[in-house]
């Protein structure tokens, strides 16, 4: 937990003196349910909690997120998160009939995914070929017309010695001056 703070605050800072306007939100930070089904994720309103998250969304160009991989996966809340956020109306415009993938509602923006995992990066990657972080790019982000989305795996960080903790914060560094 520490380490991943440590990487995104990193991350968050490197780009201050280039991009003067940053917002955050953490979702284990934020009061909301869980949906449990289509019928609340099209006909219940947004928790107000999240009507910030919607805001700083369509003030973004860039989006970073940063999450822990979870039993192969991105935490449940974090999903649920996206979940409640990306409704129909505000990530898309569905028609009654119509083609919902033609109508992205929150195209001209692009996203980082850094994403941290006990098991070696390569092996997230050539031998579970990244399903996860592919699902998220593709159905969830790419879906709404988030593009492109780059990603940062960092693998061993339980083991991570100081120097390679030290060589990743760099790399962060760097992105976030990018923003990219």
């Amino acid at each position: 937990m520490v380490a991943r703070l440590s990487l995104r605050l990193r991350f968050l800072g490197a780009g201050e003196t280039v991009i003067k306007t940053k917002r955050q939100r953490d979702p284990l930070a934020l009061d909301f349910d869980f949906l449990r089904s289509q019928k609340d994720w099209e006909a219940q309103p947004v928790p107000s909690g999240l009507e910030a998250a919607q805001n700083d969304i369509l003030w973004a160009h860039h989006i970073v997120i940063f999450f822990p991989l979870w039993l192969g996966d991105m935490p449940a809340l974090l999903k649920a998160f996206w979940e409640q956020v990306l409704r129909p109306g505000f990530a898309f415009k569905a028609e009654p009939g119509g083609n919902p993938f033609k109508n992205k509602g929150l195209g001209g923006r692009s996203a980082r995914l850094v994403v941290t995992m006990g098991m070696p990066a390569a092996v997230y990657r050539l031998y579970f070929m990244a399903h996860s972080v592919r699902s998220l790019e593709r159905n969830i982000l790419g879906f709404v017309g988030i593009a492109p989305v780059e990603e940062t795996l960092i693998g061993q960080v339980g083991g991570m010695q100081d120097a390679e903790a030290q060589r990743w914060l760099l790399k962060l560094n760097s992105l976030g001056r990018k923003a990219t």
